[in-house]
């Protein structure tokens, strides 16, 4: 398989955007500098894999905030889409829409990958921390629904 998508690593500048929430608010990664933020790319809104993953960032945001995180999900789907699952799921959090995949694509989350022992074309799985001067402190593709959070609390020292 080869790797088309430019990746990111650590010590790089996080690439600024700016996204539409799921209440239809504009959210920019510029406006949260000063503060540690992670980026947090998912294939599809209302999937097993992702509302896994999303329902465990919503149950560990209280150890991630008060460790000075903020969290936002990135995904393809419509801000309509993005509505009905923030409130079926109780997310306290923002689900930012990227319909046309600019933000995946600049991040590197968007590309060929493994599906099934398939190649495929589509969102990877990604997460990425941005520290308060707007550069990466952790680039991590190819992450896994189920445990991810847990792990990254663990890179990230938080208990």
């Amino acid at each position: 398989m080869t790797d088309t998508t430019t990746r990111l690593a650590a010590g790089d500048l996080a690439p600024d955007f700016t996204l539409t929430d799921q209440d239809g608010d504009d959210v920019s990664l510029h406006d949260l500098r000063g503060q540690k933020v992670v980026v947090y790319f998912y294939p599809a809104a209302g999937t097993p894999g992702c509302t896994t993953e999303t329902c465990d960032f919503r149950d560990n945001l209280g150890s991630l905030k008060s460790a000075g995180y903020t969290v936002l999900g990135v995904s393809k789907d419509g801000v309509a889409k993005l509505k009905a699952w923030h409130d079926e799921e109780s997310l306290t959090f923002p689900l930012l829409s990227d319909e046309g995949l600019e933000v995946h694509k600049a991040y590197g989350a968007y590309g060929e990958k493994s599906l099934y022992g398939k190649t495929v074309t589509g969102v990877i799985r990604s997460t990425f921390v941005v520290d308060e001067e707007g550069r990466l402190t952790q680039a991590l593709y190819n992450v896994k629904a189920t445990g991810h959070v847990a792990s990254l609390r663990k890179k990230l020292g938080i208990d």
